[in-house]
């Protein structure tokens, strides 16, 4: 599986390296250079909730958390201190796990659907507190913080959210292929079995809950960067940023190192295009469908690949590709 991964791996990049050179051709360049670079945040953001629900087995719906500080670390870097948010990227992932081992602390002691609703009511203090007048000065309150973005052109966000996606991919390629990686997958299928083997459940599922934070941390600081500006309501939202990070791993498949990858492409490219009334040529009540077509999505990915379009690719090859010859070659 090692070397199957990295042999997929390093093809898939080299093409998404020259990608945007390709895309460039288009007339409508700067736009499908911006959904390319939201669905690679979204390979981020899937791929480490992954990490701790798909591997670990601890559903988070408080992932907006992470997304959500790491994003105002940076933007608060720009607005206070006076220095590029870039610098975020250093300074938040730090900042990020600390919070996520002060949750973990809170939240492990619970297991099961109580944990998942105690990542709930954590990521809805996180929004109150952030638009709270208290805390205002340094938020921004409601009205959020802006600043002009480094560059106008796209291209150097592509390929920074293209390094940061890859180093997500890989590190979470290396855990899961570790002695950490077995003890998380261990915990998930049987904690009270895995404890009696000596393996510290609180441990290692805060270790991965640390990892996942960080890298949607950076997710968040590449977000304020990119669009400049953020506030309360799109930073902590559950719907727009941990329920997201649901679907596209579950889309993509829970518990495989290319689901979310895959999910993300898919959920972006279905989100854009229902926004988008099918870019234009489809009735304009098409744009408010698109978080109706997500739960329909959802429910034929349960109903006919429980284990997401990667984890059952065996059927959507059957489904789509020929159907195996017949016995005696008939």
């Amino acid at each position: 599986m090692k070397d199957k991964f990295i042999k997929q791996f390093v093809p898939i990049m080299a093409a998404f390296i020259v990608l945007p050179w390709l895309v460039q051709i288009s007339d409508q360049s700067p736009y499908y250079m911006k959904l390319i670079i939201q669905a690679l945040m979204w390979v981020v953001i899937g791929s480490s909730w992954n990490l701790l629900a798909g591997y670990t087995g601890q559903i988070s719906f408080g992932h907006a958390i992470f997304f959500g500080t790491g994003a105002y670390v940076a933007a608060m870097l720009r607005e206070h201190a006076a220095i590029s948010a870039w610098w975020g990227i250093l300074v938040a992932p730090p900042v990020v796990v600390i919070v996520a081992f002060i949750i973990g602390w809170v939240c492990f002691r619970l297991r099961g659907p109580y944990f998942a609703l105690a990542t709930i009511a954590v990521a809805e203090i996180f929004r109150f507190m952030a638009k709270s007048n208290w805390l205002s000065k340094w938020t921004g309150g409601m009205t959020g913080l802006d600043f002009l973005p480094d560059w106008v052109d796209k291209m150097p966000y592509y390929y920074v959210m293209l390094a940061i996606a890859a180093g997500c991919l890989l590190v979470i390629w290396w855990v899961s292929r570790s002695k950490w990686g077995y003890y998380f997958v261990s915990i998930r299928e049987d904690q009270d079995a895995a404890e009696s083997m000596g393996i510290s459940a609180f441990k290692y599922k805060s270790l991965s809950l640390g990892i996942s934070a960080a890298f949607t941390g950076l997710a968040g600081v590449f977000y304020v960067n990119f669009e400049g500006y953020i506030d309360p309501e799109v930073v902590f939202n559950l719907n727009t940023i941990s329920i997201m990070a649901i679907l596209v791993a579950i889309i993509g498949g829970a518990g495989t190192l290319w689901g979310p990858a895959v999910g993300a492409f898919i959920m972006v490219l279905v989100q854009e295009t229902f926004r988008s009334a099918l870019f234009g040529m489809g009735p304009t009540w098409l744009s408010q469908t698109h978080a109706f077509v997500f739960g329909l999505l959802v429910i034929l990915v349960i109903l006919f690949m429980a284990n997401g379009v990667v984890g059952d690719w065996g059927k959507v090859r059957r489904i789509f590709g020929r159907r195996p010859a017949a016995a005696g070659g008939k």
